[in-house]
């Protein structure tokens, strides 16, 4: 399916397996086309409105609506993508629990809830996956304005058993008037690893009342599981639910082990068992991710997507597999980046799907500029011991491979889904005199605010922290970086780095961790923001700067970077980055670094771009040149820690205007702070006091929203700041 050009289906094709499921029909006779047809009532799933449809199936019924569901999983996982691996393992337990349960007045909490595609199919929302004109309704997690039987908006993990407690909680104290049943929390996916996640159950633990905790074991995380937890579950797992030490028992909490996690009868076995329980519960189910990819017949297939397997033959509704129990550092297999050639058990490929459409198109900008920081990176290991790069469980999304973890060796740490304590990690590694570097995800540092403030900031650690995703994006609303400016650059101390190009990119990379004692090295941590895709376009483009054509003035440096980079590290080298980066570095010092860069002189209108709005601030000034003959001064501030008051003060002679560009939040962001700057420094001459101009977004949540379409709606486009400049004139 991999290498597929098309997605093979056919509107032609019926379903080929009606009735009950029996051991002997098998899914890998059934193309992912073939799923159950919107509005076709011979198929069971077609006809799941609600919960009460599921309890009112026969009890033969339910595998072969489990085998539906999947077929309906792998085929939207072609056309649409998503987190399909996690839900392929989580069939039977949804739908066991919505056969026992009644939602929404027993409260269904999933934590992180990329699990819960299931769910959204048998809560009325099936169309959302069975439809293609329709898979854009639904978002990729629960959403209670979606559907009552969605108790909260969750992207981020480990928070399930917490929400779970407060649930139960006014439910014990408000009594029966509550209306609230059971309390269910659904954690996994290597969501237990989570600080918080501990912290919820040592509450549920003390609280006592109805609580089940349904954990999800399916042996991975986002890349591999980690973390000393792992030996005690894999035991308990071996010894069918006896081995001591349990972690769940340790906490005072009551415990259940169901081994056969895809099996549906088994399940609802297991959930009438603790149904109405009185104490809480932990029921430790092992299930398969990835359930209903087939390894060995889909490499044999990849040129066809039409004939991927979906092979489900065992009574169970899943297929044996062999991937298990891998000896490298991580617990995942030879798959190299998320998206990436998914197949059943531990493959860190099976935590998202692209489309078959994204199939061979150039690596987005977290995956080209997190190769090119790795390889840089790499290049320095063999000379410093203390280099450390440390991704808390998204190392794929962000270009971190499997093939530079593998040579890193313990030069790479997964602290799992930690983001707290991979900071805090990061600061007594910088302690110690060694050099780190945290890389993830925007949305994900916000988990991390206070390790910043306290053990990163105020004791002026040495970190380096990769933000990747930061700005505007097309994102969900749990996902959005545009808020990390707002974040970063208001801590005490931090040194929040905006950089435009590749050269500029590796040039702050390299100063950022230049080693502890370097002459000129910074004092304390350095924030850079990873360029987004408007950066990446114009490097691709050089028409898209149209002022400099991407050929700037080299910028000053405290330390060499290498000439050239390992292919294996991904194909990064000094030719792909524009420009030219010295090897011998300029000892600039901090102040130079933070210098703003002026790429064009001009009058009248000064246009300052931060980072991912650069481009768009070149192309304002051509606009200008071209339409209305103001030649507009064009500025780089490649940093949003400090205002660079000498260009500020230069720009009150011949400008009337400043204008700020940035794609991240307006308020309390950073272009306000220029605004700030012209108002508290008023200069008795009037006409030496330019109006400021900001252009960035609004303070609010956008779900699934394109990148253009947020550009206009913040009025971030060419057209729409030329008029607010020529208006004021």
């Amino acid at each position: 399916m991999r290498n597929a050009s098309g997605n093979g289906f056919d509107s032609s094709d019926s379903f080929a397996v009606s009735g009950a499921a029996e051991g002997a029909a098998r899914l890998h006779d059934i193309p992912p086309s073939i799923t159950p047809s919107h509005g076709d009532d011979s198929h069971l799933l077609s006809r799941i409105a609600s919960p009460a449809d599921v309890k009112a199936l026969a009890p033969n019924e339910l595998a072969e609506l489990c085998r539906e569901i999947r077929a309906t999983l792998l085929a939207y996982g072609h056309q649409h993508g998503g987190h399909i691996g996690s839900n392929l393992g989580m069939v039977e337990a949804t739908v066991a629990l919505h056969r026992v349960f009644d939602s929404p007045r027993d409260r269904i909490v999933f934590d992180v809830s990329h699990q819960s595609y299931v769910h959204k199919m048998l809560t009325g929302r099936a169309d959302a996956y069975l439809d293609p004109n329709r898979f854009g309704e639904v978002t990729g997690f629960t959403n209670p304005d979606e559907s009552e039987h969605d108790q909260f908006v969750l992207g981020h993990t480990g928070t399930s058993i917490s929400l779970a407690c407060g649930l139960a909680k006014t439910r014990d104290m408000e009594g029966p008037g509550s209306g609230i049943g059971n309390v269910i929390a659904v954690i996994g996916d290597g969501s237990l690893s989570s600080g918080v996640a501990f912290e919820g159950l040592n509450n549920a633990a003390e609280q006592g009342g109805n609580l089940i905790i349904v954990f999800n074991d399916n042996e991975m995380s986002i890349a591999g599981d980690f973390g000393g937890m792992y030996g005690p579950l894999a035991r308990l797992r071996a010894s069918g639910g006896t081995a001591q030490p349990n972690l769940f028992n340790a906490f005072g909490l009551d415990y259940r082990y169901v081994e056969a996690g895809n099996d549906v009868s088994a399940l609802v076995a297991a959930f009438e068992e603790v149904r109405n329980i009185d104490h809480p519960v932990v029921v430790h189910i092992h299930t398969l991710k990835g359930a209903g990819y087939d390894s060995e017949e889909t490499h044999a297939n990849q040129q066809n997507a039409s004939t991927l397997p979906v092979s489900l033959d065992s009574p169970t509704g899943v297929h044996p597999t062999d991937n298990v129990n891998h000896s490298e550092p991580w617990h995942s297999d030879h798959c190299n980046l998320s998206d990436h050639e998914p197949h059943e058990g531990q493959c860190e490929a099976s935590h998202w799907q692209n489309p078959d459409a994204a199939i061979g198109k150039p690596d987005d900008p977290r995956k080209h500029y997190g190769k090119m920081a790795m390889a840089a990176l790499e290049s320095r290991f063999a000379e410093e011991p203390g280099l450390v790069v440390i991704s808390p469980a998204t190392p794929g999304s962000n270009g971190i491979t499997h093939e530079f973890r593998e040579r890193a060796g313990s030069h790479y740490v997964d602290t799992g889904i930690t983001e707290s304590h991979a900071v805090a990690y990061a600061a007594g590694i910088a302690r110690a005199g060694g050099t780190p570097v945290v890389a993830t995800t925007a949305s994900f540092f916000q988990r991390a605010y206070d390790q910043f403030f306290q053990e990163m900031s105020l004791n002026r650690s040495r970190v380096t922290v990769l933000d990747f995703l930061g700005g505007l994006s097309g994102s969900d609303n749990t996902h959005s970086g545009a808020y990390d400016v707002t974040m970063f650059s208001n801590i005490p101390g931090v040194t929040m780095l905006v950089p435009t190009s590749a050269r500029d990119y590796l040039a702050d990379l390299a100063w950022a961790t230049a080693p502890a004692g370097s002459e000129d090295a910074p004092a304390g941590p350095a924030v850079i923001r990873v360029p987004g895709e408007a950066i990446l376009a114009a490097e691709r483009d050089a028409t898209l700067l149209p002022v400099t054509g991407g050929q700037i003035a080299d910028r000053p440096q405290s330390a060499s970077l290498p000439a050239s980079a390992s292919s294996a590290s991904g194909g990064i080298s000094a030719a792909t980055v524009r420009g030219t980066v010295s090897v011998t570095a300029q000892h600039a010092g901090a102040r130079h670094m933070l210098d703003w860069r002026v790429n064009q002189t001009g009058s009248q209108v000064a246009i300052i771009g931060l980072g991912n709005a650069y481009p768009l601030a070149e192309q304002t000034a051509a606009a200008l040149s071209d339409d209305y003959g103001i030649m507009a001064t064009v500025i780089d501030p490649r940093q949003c820690t400090s205002l660079d008051s000498d260009v500020l003060e230069s720009l009150r002679d011949g400008h009337q205007q400043v204008i700020t560009l940035e794609d991240g939040q307006l308020e309390g962001g950073w272009g306000e702070k220029v605004t700030a700057y012209y108002a508290n420094h008023h200069v008795s001459d009037g006409s030496r006091n330019p109006r400021v101009l900001n252009f960035g977004a609004a303070k609010e949540f956008t779900d699934r929203v394109s990148l253009g379409e947020l550009n206009e709606r913040y009025g971030l486009t060419v057209e729409q700041v030329t008029e607010a400049i020529t208006r004021c004139f």
